[in-house]
């Protein structure tokens, strides 16, 4: 399964959304982890939200920390900027208040950057582009 569990992260990793869904019809675990030590999700492109909420309609934790710096993907996601992989990720189950390995909160890398998300009327984290 650690083959399988490969491939899905380079298929992720890639963007390839149809290759993601063969592969873990033909059974490979979404929370598997790649020779790095990293999830489907982890590595995903967080950018392309279909992918994202395909690994998570399949079971991938969205909690899943990072075995460095114990960064979660809303710390990723945040960081970078992909609001409508934070709000499937928060829809998902992410935990918005676990802090990576120096007390991090995606909120703090997200302000960092300047990035912007909104919930409906209540902004959680901010993008001034």
């Amino acid at each position: 399964m650690a083959c399988r569990s490969d491939l899905l992260c380079n298929a992720s990793a890639c963007g390839k959304l149809e290759e993601v869904l063969d592969l873990l019809k033909a059974g490979a675990d979404v929370n598997g982890l790649n020779e790095f030590r990293r999830t489907p999700l982890q590595v995903a492109m967080l950018g392309n939200t279909e992918l994202v909420r395909a690994l998570l309609a399949a079971g991938a934790d969205p909690n899943a920390r990072d075995h460095i710096l114990n960064l979660t993907v809303t710390h990723d996601a945040a960081r970078e900027g992909f609001a409508e992989t934070v709000r499937e990720l928060v829809n998902h189950g992410a935990d918005v208040n676990l802090a990576d390995e120096i007390g991090n909160l995606p909120l703090h890398l997200a302000a960092r950057e300047g990035v912007r998300v909104t919930f409906g009327d209540q902004t959680l984290l901010i993008r001034g582009d």
